[in-house]
């Protein structure tokens, strides 16, 4: 009963939201992040998994891609093998969650990439990508964040800077 409260007085609170994470959680995923890419020396990533509440879409859990694919981390970039996605949909089936977004570090800026806009993680209509900065050596909140909302056919939609508050909500109702 509780969930469902606090669903309900979210849904009034910040209604517009498309993603949302609880700040905890974002913490521990960040700071996992961290750790993973050496603290600073190479990228690091995860599918953010959750549920799809309509359009909403909340982060209930982060799988990361060195978990998934052991040498997606290797050369200091995300190169994550297809071999992957087999134990990623295993991991959905087993928590009853689905791939609600993905998220993966960068050194400097939160922008995409060449290989990020023409490869996406999970090539969907709607599928959200985030970009945290600087290897996510801080806390990120969603105005520093690269937000991508992926369209189709290698397009997307700049969801990030002064759109990211509207679109991804990390905070106690996440």
């Amino acid at each position: 009963m509780t969930f469902s409260i606090r669903r309900t007085i979210r849904a009034v609170v910040k209604p517009e939201h498309r993603l949302s994470c609880s700040l905890t959680l974002w913490r521990e995923g960040l700071a996992e992040l961290r750790r993973r890419g050496h603290s600073g020396r190479h990228e690091s990533g995860a599918f953010l998994l959750g549920h799809c509440v309509g359009a909403r879409r909340e982060v209930k859990k982060f799988a990361y891609y060195d978990d998934l694919d052991p040498h997606s981390l290797d050369t200091g970039i995300v190169i994550f093998d297809g071999a992957g996605y087999g134990p990623l949909w295993e991991l959905c089936r087993e928590t009853g969650l689905t791939v609600v977004a993905d998220v993966h570090t960068h050194p400097e800026s939160p922008r995409q990439s060449n290989a990020d806009r023409t490869s996406p993680m999970i090539a969907k209509r709607g599928h959200f990508a985030v970009i945290v900065p600087r290897f996510a050596e801080e806390i990120f909140m969603p105005e520093r964040l690269g937000i991508y909302e992926y369209e189709g056919e290698h397009r997307w939609i700049d969801r990030g800077g002064s759109k990211a508050g509207q679109t991804f909500y990390i905070g106690y109702w996440g």
